[in-house]
């Protein structure tokens, strides 16, 4: 390992907050990369961190070599995509992430179509809701609804995602139809609720454009959306769900959208995220398959839903 590999692998073990995490993601042990951190340090000859048992942190000298090593893997990166971009024909490695649901419906079809496209790159699809650090875990594509709050990283609006008020026949002959929002109020919800995250009401626009929230009466909650539909589908709970989760069952009659009347506000939409401007050549055109599939104009995701535009 030279001294590049070693800058990198400091690098590594800062932005991930220990050895541990580091030799994790490298897949090797814990004792290898404090091994190579001293050889560094000996080739150096300086001290780069101060070390305890449990703990760590950055000596003067270990920080500046941080912020250098970082330059060199911004450095790298570039040069590889550079030389990427004067293939003729797409090749290398894909790693995408994406939440479970959307990659699963909406990216692996696309998959499927581009691999027999571009036989020469291979694919690496992660589904995770936790938001990844793309640099340190070497993504070069993730989908994620809502615009990033990190303003590093390049973000492209793909498609709206809007919300609607779901629930069956069944449960509205059960429970009666709803006139107004606040009759939601005394009927059974399912809703999303995770550890970062948890849907208490729905936000909406009363009649003098002021915006408001209704509180739900929550039975029910989980986070997943596959498993929130599958609740409102058992008949025993509406729910609040964003268009993008749907298949057919507004198309088919056993989701009803109810309060059409209420405008709601938009969920966050789907976005594209990639690290670097220089993106290379089988990025784009898979980012421009997405597209294409999803739809430019009026997402796939809304065409199952008759009259759309006009509801909410």
């Amino acid at each position: 390992m030279d001294t590049t590999s070693r800058l990198l692998m400091l690098l590594e073990v800062v932005e991930q907050g220990s050895f541990i995490k580091a030799a994790e993601i490298r897949n090797i042990d814990r004792s290898v990369i404090s091994k190579q951190i001293s050889r560094l340090e000996d080739d150096l000859g300086v001290r780069l961190l101060n070390r305890t048992t449990r703990s760590f942190s950055l000596t003067a000298a270990g920080a500046e070599m941080v912020k250098k090593a970082a330059e060199l893997r911004h450095l790298i990166g570039e040069t590889v995509r550079i030389a990427e971009n004067y293939h003729l024909e797409p090749q290398g490695l894909l790693k995408i992430t994406s939440s479970g649901l959307f990659g699963r419906r909406y990216l692996q079809p696309v998959i499927n179509d581009f691999q027999k496209r571009f036989p020469q790159v291979e694919v690496e699809l992660n589904l995770n809701d936790r938001l990844v650090d793309l640099v340190s875990e070497g993504f070069d594509l993730a989908f994620r609804v809502g615009e990033p709050k990190d303003s590093s990283l390049i973000a492209r609006n793909i498609a709206r995602n809007r919300l609607l008020i779901l629930a069956t026949p069944a449960f509205i002959e059960n429970y009666g139809m709803p006139k107004t929002i606040e009759d939601l109020a005394d009927l059974p919800a399912a809703s999303y609720a995770s550890n970062s995250f948890r849907v208490e009401g729905i936000n909406y626009y009363d009649e003098n454009g002021e915006l408001q929230e209704q509180k739900l009466n929550s039975v029910y909650r989980a986070n997943d959306a596959d498993v929130l539909l599958l609740k409102a589908l058992s008949d025993t709970a509406f729910v609040v769900a964003p268009s993008f989760v749907l298949d057919k069952e507004v198309l088919d009659g056993r989701l009803v959208p109810l309060l059409t009347h209420v405008k709601l506000i938009e969920f966050g939409a789907v976005y594209a995220i990639y690290p670097h401007r220089d993106i290379p050549i089988r990025t784009r055109l898979f980012f421009d398959a997405v597209r294409d599939y999803i739809g430019k104009d009026t997402p796939v995701w809304e065409q199952g839903i008759p009259n759309f535009d006009n509801l909410y």
